[in-house]
This record gives structure tokens, sequence and C-alpha cells, in this order.
């Protein structure tokens, strides 16, 4: 199959003051046949909210709104389709909001509008990238188009505000340390999850049944049913450049953790030991010989507690006739969120002592005196491109 439109979607509150900014993004950019979806949405009643914050993302919504629709009657090049959630009678109601919904009704609207062919790129309205993105990942995604998915790489640009920075700074390193232990051992759910940064063919959303709409975590769950049915690409030619900004309107994720700063961070992101993701290697790398008989892994004792049973893989072998069928079985079982709830098992370190370990492994230079809290904002940046350039190493390896 080849892809040669894109759909875009992006979710909207409250975004007035980046929707100029990503209008001109995609004014300029070098492939053109493109369809921008939006989505603007709050709860109902909102307009008439005893908050006043909400009556002003209210208020900003419907200005967005208004610019939008003026867009549409313009003689602009590409064609938008705006999704009113926000409107007096139009909002969510409910437990039905946030951001998963918003994506969820977007990618419907896509998937009533387009044919299996349909390339959709997922953004946030806050994400800056360059005039060849959506050319690069069209280009990725038609040199590999039995692939499910792309992963594209991320880069949260510094704000100049140090306290934001600095939370910013601890929440990436936690990302890039969790993905980079992963990625050593090649796991299928090596991979981060953002939702201003995925791509997908159409008749892939289909196949896994479409996005949960939950109030935070929707792409990831979404990126695993891709990771568990096909192959997830993590590189392309470009990066995507969200804000790194306090938001509290999720529950967890880059907003929510700058918002709460650094004396959250260690408890709520941790840096999980190596031994952790070593015994997570190890478990993995058994599955084949589990096709034959019992063997003790590192996990076995977790998940015999997580899934309330001690017969682990007799009723795979059951199912799953042949060792590929059988590994992939196992795999399933054994997914990205059973993995980060196996890591939370482990005592923790200081972040700080983890990150010296894993750096002395990958001869990354880290000073004895690192810290989050007092270290310069310009060391803990150098760190983050360390990582992050590893990282990269790392992710083109799918290509």
């Amino acid at each position: 199959m080849r892809y040669s439109h894109i759909s875009v979607a992006v979710p909207m509150l409250a975004e007035l003051e980046n929707i100029q900014v990503l209008i001109d993004l995609f004014r300029r950019q070098t492939f053109k046949d493109f369809s921008l979806y939006f989505c603007v949405n709050n709860p109902d009643g909102w307009a008439d909210s005893d908050d006043p914050t909400q009556r002003q993302m209210y208020a900003d919504n419907q200005s967005t709104l208004e610019y939008l629709r003026e867009l549409q009657l313009s003689s602009i090049d590409f064609k938008i389709v705006v999704l009113d959630f926000s409107s007096p009678g139009r909002g969510w109601k409910g437990r039905k909001r946030g951001v998963g919904w918003a994506r969820k009704e977007l990618f419907a609207a896509i998937d009533a509008d387009c044919g299996d062919d349909e390339l959709v790129v997922s953004l946030d309205a806050d994400t800056v990238f360059a005039e060849t993105y959506l050319e690069s990942v069209l280009c990725t995604m038609n040199s590999h188009p039995e692939c499910n998915a792309l992963c594209v790489p991320y880069y949260h640009p510094l704000s100049g505000n140090e306290q934001q920075d600095r939370a910013m700074l601890r929440y990436e390193i936690y990302m890039r340390h969790y993905l980079l232990s992963l990625l050593e051992s090649d796991n299928l759910y090596a991979f981060t999850a953002l939702g201003s940064a995925m791509v997908f063919p159409l008749w892939a959303y289909r196949r896994v049944g479409g996005i949960t709409p939950l109030q935070g975590g929707e792409d990831f769950y979404l990126m695993q049913k891709f990771a568990k049915t096909g192959r997830v690409l993590l590189s392309c030619n470009e990066i995507v450049r969200p804000q790194g900004r306090p938001s509290l309107r999720v529950p967890f994720g880059t907003g929510p953790a700058i918002a709460k700063g650094l004396d959250s961070m260690d408890s709520t992101y941790p840096l999980y030991p190596a031994e952790g993701f070593r015994s997570v290697a190890e478990t993995f790398a058994l599955f084949p010989d589990l096709y034959e008989k019992d063997i003790e892994t590192p996990m076995s004792d977790f998940l015999r507690q997580q899934l309330k049973t001690d017969d682990l893989w007799q009723p795979l072998r059951k199912n799953f006739k042949t060792r590929d069928l059988f590994v992939h079985a196992c795999q399933e079982r054994v997914d990205g969120l059973r993995i980060l709830q196996y890591l939370k098992t482990f005592p923790l370190r200081r972040p700080e002592e983890e990150l010296r370990f894993f750096c002395n492994n990958h001869r990354i230079s880290l000073s004895d005196s690192f810290d989050f809290r007092i270290s310069p904002i310009t060391e803990i940046n150098a760190l983050r491109e360390a990582l992050f350039e590893l990282e990269q190493s790392f992710r083109q390896r799918s290509i």
C-alpha cells in the first residue's frame, strides 16, 4: 500500500495563542496534500462556570472556533474540518471528556471521511516542527508500508523559566532513561507514546479497534495495540518539539509533571533500577525456551501474583501451536503495562545515583556533584542532549 494523503488530528483546549503559529507551520509544509482536523473541546457548562479559569478557557475556545471558521471561508490551500465540542450544548457531558475523547472524535471523523490508505498524523497545538515534517513521515511510512505506526522523535525546547525548565528536563530524562533501558534489549514495548508525535495508517487503526478514550495515557495504550499487532517504527528524518509547559488538564504526563515540580518527581517519575530492566530482558529471552517446558523467569513470581494463577504458560502452549506464535502470545501477556508494574516492585535509588550508573555504562560524562535541584540548567540540559543523541542512534535501528 502506498500513502498519498495525510489527515492531521489536533485536539484544542484554550490554544488560541498557538493556533496562528500552527497554521503558519502548515502553510510552509513542502508536502501539500493534507487535511487538518481540529477538535475544539471543553466540558459543557464552562460558559457559566463559577470557576473563572473555566470561563476563560471556554472564551478562548470560542475565539479559536471563530478563527478556524474564518479560515474555512478563506482561500487557504488545504481542507480544514472543525469539530465543535465546546459551544453550549456541544461540550463534554459526564465522564466523556478530556484529550482522550477529543482524539477519539478526531480519529472517528477521519475514519468516516477516508479510506484504508489514509495516513493519520496526531499532533498537539503547541507543537513545532520543520517545513519538511509531513513529507518526512509520509516517505518513512511509504518505505515501510507494512508497519502499523511511527513514534516520531521528540525534544522539548527550553522555556527560559529556570524552575519550569528544571522540572521539564527531569521529566524528559526520566522518559529517555526508561526508553533507552528497553531499547537495549530490543523490547517490543520500547517506544515513547506522545499524542503530539504519533503517525499511523487508517487500516492499522481500524484493525486494532481504535483508541480507548482515557483521561490520560490514551496515546500509550493505542501505541501498545499497534506494537502487539505489528511493527512500530521509531525514527524518521524529523523531530517534533512540543512545548514543555505546566498543565493539569490530564492526570499524568509532561504538563502535570512540570506543574507539580521537582518535589514530586522522585516518587511519581522515578528512574527504575538497571536490575529491573535486566530482569525484564532475561524474562523475554526465555520465552522461546518456555515453549518446551516451564522455566522460572525473573518475572514468574510477579506474574503469578498479577495473573492470579500458578499455571502461567501451559494455556498458551495449548492455544498457540508453534514456537513463534507462543512467543508472541507471551509478549502480549507481558506487555508494556506489566513491565511498568514489575519495575515498580524494585527498591529505588536516588535518581542521580541511577543516572550515574547508566551514564558510566554508556560512556556519558556526568559529574560526581550532579543534582537535579542544584546543578546548572546548562549541565542538566547537556545530559539531556547526550541521552537524546544516544536514543536517536537506537531509534534509527528501526528503519
